[in-house]
């Protein structure tokens, strides 16, 4: 590395003050939606018939200001997952679903089918989840609310050209 080079990356990482001051919509875990268990098929709620059983533990965010008029976010999602009596080693897929609403409009509604590597001998499993693909308009009025959580319901559909 040449002289100087190592200060002119340390200023391209850098975050500058008015990013610091400037308003990050917070997220929020959606009431009910914290957990979610998968058990084998016709055996709803039979604790001998567990596959997993995941948790989210923590939820953050990040946003950028490169487009005026919007702030560009990164969603975090943080949290394990436990096998059941039933699991076998291999992948499991969590639904997490990534919202962002505005009083009453949908601005924003992502499931992400996202696969976390589960061992019932090596026993609970950690994962990071994050959806980079957030854009909400700019607004510091407290409307826009972005949550996160586990939807086991089918993905939304979105128009396509062929609709």
């Amino acid at each position: 590395m040449g002289v100087g080079q190592g200060n002119v990356a340390a200023q391209e990482g850098m975050v500058r003050e008015s990013e610091l001051r400037a308003y990050c919509p917070r997220v929020v875990l959606r009431e009910g939606t914290a957990t979610h268990r998968a058990f084998e098929k016709k055996a709803e709620d039979d604790p001998t018939k567990l596959i997993y059983q995941a948790s989210i533990t923590d939820v953050t965010r990040s946003c950028t200001y490169t487009t005026p008029g919007f702030i560009n976010m990164t969603v975090a999602v943080a949290g394990r997952v436990v096998p059941g009596p039933k699991a076998t080693a291999g992948s499991v897929t969590m639904p997490i679903r990534v919202a962002a609403i505005r009083g009453s409009e949908v601005i924003y509604s992502q499931l992400h089918d996202y696969p976390v590597t589960v061992d019932r001998a090596a026993g609970a499993a950690q994962f990071i989840f994050s959806d980079p693909a957030l854009q909400v308009p700019s607004v510091t009025d407290g409307t826009l609310q972005i949550f996160v959580g586990f939807d086991e319901g089918p993905a939304k559909k979105t128009a396509s050209a062929d609709d």
